[in-house]
């Protein structure tokens, strides 16, 4: 197992060095992904929370994050297996190393849901259809249940220090975080960049937030 472990790690580093440079942020950095990460990500096959009440996602805090919030698909299984292991993983760590419950606010975004949201514009997103890993299912939105709700807002210290919490744990599994970009960070984003998958992006282009990605 150790072996399969050390083998595998030069492929990750050269998939992550691979990555190309989106919003300023110097993506062909390799994030280190430490060996008891890597052997969780090689072990059991991780399971989705079952869906919370919609009702949650409703509130006025939610809306401004996720335009037409109802539209907004949170179903794991259509995201990359890859990217929902370690989403998963993600979860579990933040809620065992930290008592801290997440929530996935929208996973897979179909195009024509990413151009109804670039038509609202750039203070909505920059990424227009098949500009944006969300269409591949390699990129989520999150928050943090606090008290019985779903906090989105840096605002509140908790979610803010969750957030941080967050961004380390991504970063560990080979994963991208948007409060790490330079420019209109997104700190509820998560994604699993993979070089050659969008389809088109306007050069320079930087990427969109959790409230506009």
């Amino acid at each position: 197992m150790a072996m399969s472990l050390l083998a595998g790690m030069p492929l990750l580093a050269l998939a992550l060095h691979q990555w190309q440079q989106l919003d300023g942020f110097d993506h062909t950095r390799s994030h280190e992904v430490n060996e008891q990460v890597a052997a969780l990500l090689h072990g059991e096959q991780l399971v989705a929370p079952p869906p919370l009440p919609p009702e949650l996602f409703t509130t006025r805090e939610v809306e401004q994050a996720i335009p037409f919030v109802h539209q907004a698909s949170r179903q794991w299984e259509l995201l990359d297996e890859d990217f929902r292991q370690r989403m998963l993983l993600a979860f579990k760590l933040m809620r065992e190393q930290h008592g801290i419950e997440m929530v996935l606010l929208e996973g897979y975004r179909s195009p024509e849901r990413q151009a109804q949201l670039a038509a609202m514009g750039p203070q909505v997103t920059q990424a227009g259809a098949f500009e944006s890993y969300h269409q591949y299912g390699l990129a989520a939105d999150c928050a943090f249940m606090i008290n019985g709700r779903i906090v989105v807002s840096e605002a509140n210290p908790q979610a803010a220090r969750a957030y941080d919490l967050l961004g380390g744990i991504a970063k560990s599994l080979g994963l991208t975080w948007g409060g790490d970009w330079r420019s209109l960070k997104d700190l509820g984003h998560v994604e699993l960049s993979r070089p050659g998958v969008l389809r088109t992006r306007t050069a320079g282009a930087a990427p969109a937030s959790s409230q506009a990605h």
